[in-house]
């Protein structure tokens, strides 16, 4: 049983917008401290582009897409959004929804604090 499901990915020209979202299990989103957004496009290492931390309001965008993405969540549904505005071509990637039940000291921008990992969704900018 799939614990995170991604969808919304797709292709935009650049300055567009997108929304990503994320269903997780029952057990998944419950547990966990972080659920994060992360993308990694060919060749390149992954990266984490926004977090949120389950057990407040505190998010975490690094400053490639601060002011571009925001991570919302809505617990009713058990889902986790990305809203992603004024794309860019370098935007380009698969991304991933991510769940980290980890406790302890972290950042939760750090690929390493996840423990569960959706199968991503491809999103395309054009220029």
């Amino acid at each position: 049983q799939a614990q995170l499901v991604e969808s919304g990915g797709g292709s935009v020209q650049a300055g567009g917008s997108l929304r990503l979202s994320c269903v997780a299990s029952e057990y998944t989103y419950s547990a966990a401290k972080y659920m994060g957004w992360f993308r990694q496009a060919p060749g390149n290492e992954r990266e984490g582009v926004a977090a949120i931390f389950q057990r407040g309001s505190l998010t975490y965008t690094p400053d490639s897409v601060k002011g571009r993405f925001t991570i919302s969540r809505d617990n009713a549904k058990r889902a986790v959004y990305l809203e992603m505005n004024s794309l860019k071509p370098e935007d380009t990637a698969m991304y991933y929804c991510a769940a980290s039940t980890i406790w302890g000291s972290s950042w939760p921008l750090a690929e390493a604090q996840y423990n569960y990992w959706g199968q991503g969704t491809q999103v395309t900018v054009s220029s």
